[in-house]
Order: structure tokens, then C-alpha cells, then sequence
């Protein structure tokens, strides 16, 4: 088996070591914060002891799970380091210069939404070995993982981390282009661009975004892809429908002034009581339990 090492213990990092150590390999876990990381490491070193040898649904989590504040020690031995930390391109690539250093043969793996993946290689002496794998909340119950290719990423490097997820019982789809957001986000955030105007034009309430994407298009995406539903429907509609629509949609290269204000304000969501929507004490918690078993009914065997 493969030692494996994270690098970042909060929500993301936690949920990859959770996977790999679900596969059978050690995993050892690093962060600056002693106590998160002790949290953590506790929290799976129980889920560990608890699933140690079922059989059935669940492989059970065989690997060893340890971790240090010490990034030399964390990572010593791993074949594999997978990055975790705060989106922030400056201490991502400082990170990989000194992964680079410790870990010569290493895979470096950055678990990036947007950032691009060779510039966060730029201050690596082997940029070959760096790859983009992005990562789905919730890690276990997300199949998809973006594989993505930096400038200088070798095909050798795509193969072998397209191999390992697969044996995880990931779907890794190849990115063969670094663009900012890769696949996932740029289609993701496209549609909250369009919700967001929508709200800031006075077309609609928020409440009025989600009753609709999540009663009509919702119900669509998990059976028909964008593509496929285009196909499906005819092209020829598919252009006309875009000849009257796309002229009229958001185009705005810079965030909404409407997102802006209401972070300026302090209202940042379901963290701070107040977004697009209310979000009164305990309904985070009930949305992500309800988010996780939606995902779980769609993705059970």
C-alpha cells in the first residue's frame, strides 16, 4: 500500500484521508493547528477502530492514521502528498518548494478549486510530478475527482494518479488544460453568476432561484448532462433557444455588486446567519445532512 500524506486537517483534508484510509493506506495527516490536527487524527483513528475489518458496504478503514505539526516528519515515506490547504496561490506554492525538497520522487497532488495548478508548481525544481486533483465535498460520497494537467505535468504523472483514484473507487475525469476553475466550477459558478443577477435585476427572490433549479434542471442533471440534454432535445432548438437567451444573460467579468455588498455587510451565509437566504441556528447542520443523504440515494450501488 501506498503512504499517503495530507496536508491541511479541516473539512477537504479530512474527508481525503478518510478515502485513502478507507483503502488500506497509512495515511498521515499535517496542519500548523495542533489541536485541529489532534481532532482529526482522533476523530479517525476512531471511525478506524470502529469499521476495522466489516464486510459489506463499507471496505472498513484499514490504514493507519497518524499526524504531526512537523511537515518533514508528516511526509517522510509517502509516495503520495495531497495538498489541502487554504486557497491561497503564495503559501500553496512555498508548500510545493518545500514538498519538492523533502520528497524527490514523490506525486504532489494540490487539492485546488480554481487556482492554477502550474503556477502553484512554479517554484518546483520537478513540475513533471505536480498535478491538480480536485476534490468533491463531501470527498466520500463524490465520485468525481478532477485530474488535472499542469503545463509541465507529465503524462506518466496523469496515468498513475488516474490509476490510483480509480482503485479508490473514484470516477477521475482528465483536465487536459490548466484554465481557472477547470470543468466543475466553471459550470458551476456560471449558473450562480446568471441566480445571483437575476436577484440583483429584481427578476426574482432567491427563494424563487432555488424552488426553480432545484424542482426542474435539479431533478434533470444527475440522469442527463448539459450536453447530453442538448443532443436530446434537437441542436437546432438548442440554437435557436440560445440565439434569443445568451444576448440577454449575465456577462459581467467581475463578481456581482450585489455579492460584494453583502459581504461587505458581514452576511456571508449559512456562517454568519444571513446570505441570499436566512439561515437560523442549526439549519447548516440539517442542509448538509440533508445534502449528504440526497448524495449518498444517488450514488448507492
Amino acid at each position: 500500500m501506498l503512504t499517503v500524506a495530507v496536508v491541511g486537517a479541516g473539512l477537504m483534508g479530512r474527508g481525503i484521508a478518510e478515502v485513502f484510509a478507507g483503502a488500506g493506506h497509512p495515511v498521515r495527516l499535517h496542519d500548523v493547528d495542533a489541536d485541529a490536527l489532534r481532532g482529526t487524527v482522533d476523530a479517525l483513528r476512531g471511525t478506524v477502530d470502529a469499521l476495522r475489518g466489516t464486510v459489506g458496504g463499507l471496505r472498513g478503514l484499514n490504514g493507519a492514521v497518524d499526524g504531526s505539526t512537523d511537515l518533514a516528519e508528516a511526509v517522510t515515506g509517502a509516495g503520495l502528498v495531497v495538498e489541502a490547504v487554504a486557497e491561497n496561490l503564495d503559501a500553496k506554492r512555498e508548500l510545493f518548494a518545500r514538498l519538492d525538497r523533502l520528497l524527490p520522487d514523490a506525486l504532489l497532488a494540490s487539492n485546488t478549486s480554481v487556482l492554477p495548478v502550474s503556477s502553484i508548481a512554479e517554484h518546483t525544481a520537478r513540475p513533471e510530478r505536480v498535478v491538480g486533483t480536485h476534490w468533491w465535498n463531501p470527498p466520500g460520497l463524490i465520485p468525481v475527482v478532477e485530474v488535472v494537467r499542469g503545463k509541465h505535468t507529465s503524462e506518466e504523472t496523469m496515468e498513475r494518479t488516474t490509476a490510483l483514484l480509480t482503485s479508490l473507487g473514484k470516477l477521475p475525469v482528465r483536465v487536459e488544460r490548466d484554465v481557472p476553475g477547470f470543468v466543475g466550477n466553471r459550470l458551476q459558478h456560471a449558473l450562480w453568476r446568471e441566480a445571483i443577477g437575476l436577484v440583483a435585476d429584481g427578476v426574482c427572490t432567491a427563494e424563487t432561484v432555488e424552488t426553480v433549479v432545484r424542482n426542474t434542471i435539479g431533478l434533470r442533471l444527475a440522469a442527463m448532462g448539459p450536453l447530453e440534454n442538448a443532443d436530446y432535445v434537437g441542436l437546432d432548438l438548442t440554437l435557436a433557444i440560445h440565439e434569443a437567451v445568451l444576448p440577454d444573460l449575465n456577462r459581467s467579468p467581475s463578481p456581482s455588486p450585489l455579492l460584494s455588498d453583502l459581504v461587505a455587510a458581514g452576511d456571508l451565509g449559512a456562517k454568519s446567519g444571513r446570505g441570499f437566504l436566512s439561515w437560523p441556528e442549526g439549519s447548516r447542520e440539517r442542509a448538509g445532512a440533508r445534502l449528504a443523504r440526497h448524495i449518498a440515494r444517488l450514488t448507492k450501488p
